[in-house]
């Protein structure tokens, strides 16, 4: 016998799936003796049980009234042995199950016949092939939508008209079939108003469940009521104290994913007891694993439904007890945040001779660590805007600045350092305040937004001249004079980064004075003043050694080749850039090599070392690919296969 089982999430088109299956397999000849159908309403208030079911397939056999067994045992006897004796191959749907007692005595009693069961619930009872159904895709739910409006009238442009909303209205659906069915069924309803007042009425609710409920169309075609919160709600219902506490706890959690630890931390859970709880969770498909190391379970993230989310988020407000357990909750989940993104930076910025934090073992355990979970991180420091979170998700804010420049992600790191500044100003902490000033101001310089970031550097300058913060104040003048620099105020920013390279010698932070020649050096080839340039990156790169820091010695050595080749010393400029990519060769830095090696082959090229040059530029296409750099890939390609007058050389600053 073969059994198979259709689950997934409650209003996810199981029994839709089932039925088209049934109806494809018919017309194909593979059940000649038809099909059998039980909706066994397992997440009713009162599930159909099987010795209910029973009759209602005997009924379909043929065998009623006076014919049925007066007992229920002889009623299953019955059932089996028409079965048995059926020599036509038949197809048995146990639709909508609950429990394995529904199904299990309704199974026939020989391998003859096919059987496809749909739950909610992953069935563990029996040895059977499963098929998870998940959520569609954005395009297949613009699909379903677009065509049950063109069904019903073939003029309705709507879909052609505004598919920018029709694609919001899908992802306020979360993509679930069963809410995309019920919005399609509004806009019918609705045909004289556009797509996007429906998307604006959802935005304005914050909960889709409660607009799309309340403008249900009615019943599908199976007669069953079209509503979202009702299946949601008996799916809860349904779930033992622990794992519906969770469930509860988790719909608080930040981000789209979230791994394990961190759940564990949001639930004040053992690592082991909330993995379990999850895996619980996930066999009745209200949360699904995303990915998962087989050697460290509990690394596993796992992703939550957007309409469970909301779901579970409205039965915590509705709550006073659940909404104070919720808030602790986000605490906790914050802190952990703080702690683990905390040791993550460290390992970033750690150098030899410092001590050597504990909990990643290197840069790329930290990166993971970082790349997993900043979904997550990111929408942490958001809760800065309520006073009880500022002061954490300020402090969080601070250790992912590193981390989202070094990744690139420039608009992320613009949300960060925004979301710091207004927590730093609700918190009163002015030194916190001048720092979230100087994050926010490299993210705007990053994104391209220059003069913003001079205000916001200067802001920042100012704070720390009024609170006698001498090293504070050369960060904030670095930083100005990179954002100068970008400005096309090259003489403004040698004023700034040489009071800024003074400021550091003053208080003896000979690192970041190293961070100053380097980037005094860049804005001196900007004015031309090349040997100036030269002494400048030389210095730099001869500090970062001494201390150790690799990284930015790559940087220097490439600045220094840049001021070689504007002197018109190639060779030495060759070897300088060589020397960069040596230094990068530890470090994932995929952009900073891009520009390496970009420049590098500007110099062969400038040399006539013509197949170096054409080399080493598809190496730099290579590595701004793996930096996400699609626009730099793309002009070091062109530079491979055409050759117009060399450009300027990229510098890289800190």
């Amino acid at each position: 016998m073969l059994i198979f089982a259709v689950t997934g999430m409650g209003g996810v088109g199981k029994t839709a799936l089932a039925v088209e299956a049934a109806h494809r397999a018919l017309a194909r000849g593979w059940f000649p003796g038809g099909t059998l159908f039980v909706d066994l309403r397992g997440y009713d208030e009162t599930p159909v049980t099987a010795d209910q079911a029973v009759l209602a397939l005997l009924d379909a056999l043929g065998v009623r009234d006076g014919e049925l067994p007066p007992t229920t045992d002889r009623q299953y006897d019955a059932y089996r042995a028409l079965l048995v004796e059926r020599r036509d191959r038949m197809l048995l749907i146990l639709d909508n199950a609950s429990d394995p007692s529904q199904y299990l005595p309704l199974l026939p009693g020989t391998d003859h016949h096919r059987v496809l069961i749909t739950s909610r619930d992953r069935p563990d009872a029996l040895p059977l092939r499963v098929i998870d159904l998940e959520k569609l895709d954005p395009d297949e739910s613009v699909a379903l939508v677009t065509r049950a409006l063109h069904d019903t009238d073939e003029r309705d442009e709507r879909p052609v008209r505004e598919p920018g909303a029709l694609r919001e209205l899908a992802d306020l659906c979360g993509h679930l079939p069963l809410a995309l069915q019920i919005a399609a069924g509004m806009l019918r309803r609705r045909r004289h108003r556009d797509i996007a007042s429906l998307v604006a009425e959802i935005r304005e609710a914050g909960d889709a469940t409660a607009v799309l409920d309340h403008g249900s169309p009615g019943t599908d075609l199976f007669g069953r009521p079209l509503v979202l919160r009702p299946v949601l709600e008996t799916s809860y219902r349904r779930l033992p104290p622990d794992q519906a506490r969770l469930l509860r706890l988790l719909c608080l959690a930040p981000g789209a994913e979230t791994g394990t630890e961190a759940i564990a931390a949001l639930a004040d859970l053992p690592s082991e007891s909330a993995l379990s709880l999850l895996e619980d969770l996930a066999a009745r498909c209200l949360v699904t694993s995303v990915r998962s190391d087989p050697e460290t379970p509990s690394v596993m993230r796992w992703h939550l439904h957007d309409l469970v989310r909301v779901f579970g988020a409205s039965v915590v407000t509705g709550d006073t007890a659940w909404r104070r357990e919720g808030e602790a909750a986000r605490m906790r989940m914050l802190g952990f945040y703080f702690q683990r993104a905390h040791a993550a930076d460290a390992r970033l910025r750690w150098l030899p001779g410092l001590k050597e934090p504990e909990r990643f073992g290197d840069r790329g355990d930290a990166l993971a660590w970082l790349d997993g979970e900043r979904a997550g991180l990111i929408a942490a420091v958001g809760w800065g805007r309520e006073e009880r979170f500022a002061d954490t998700a300020m402090r969080l804010a601070f250790c992912l600045a590193e981390y989202l420049a070094w990744r690139r992600h420039f608009d992320d790191l613009l949300t960060v350092a925004a979301a710091a500044r207004k927590s730093a100003h609700l918190t009163g902490d002015r030194l916190a305040e001048a720092m979230a000033w100087n994050n926010l101001g490299n993210a705007l310089r990053n994104a391209g937004r220059a003069e913003k970031a001079i205000d916001a550097h200067t802001q920042a300058r100012d704070l720390y001249q009024t609170s006698g913060h001498r090293h504070g104040e050369a960060i904030a003048w670095g930083n100005l004079g990179n954002a100068l620099l970008v400005a096309g105020r090259a003489k403004k920013a040698i004023k700034a980064h040489t009071r800024a390279r003074r400021l550091y010698r003053a208080v003896g932070d000979s690192h970041r004075e190293a961070v100053a020649w380097n980037n005094l050096g860049c804005a001196l080839q900007e004015t031309g003043q090349v040997k100036g340039a030269i002494h400048a990156h030389t210095q730099a790169q001869t500090m970062y050694r001494a201390v150790g820091d690799h990284h930015r010695e790559a940087t220097a050595w490439n600045n220094l080749g840049n001021a070689l080749f504007r002197a018109r010393r190639v060779e030495e400029a060759i070897e300088a850039y060589n020397k960069s990519l040596d230094a990068f060769a530890d470090f994932e830095d995929w952009y900073g090599t891009g520009q390496t090696l970009y420049n590098l082959a500007v110099a062969h090229d400038t040399a006539r070392h013509l197949v170096q040059a054409r080399t080493t530029w598809l190496q730099s296409a290579d590595a701004f690919t793996r930096a996400n750099a699609p626009a730099e890939a793309a002009a070091s390609r062109t530079r491979a296969t055409a050759r117009p007058a060399p450009p300027n050389p990229h510098s890289q600053e800190h």
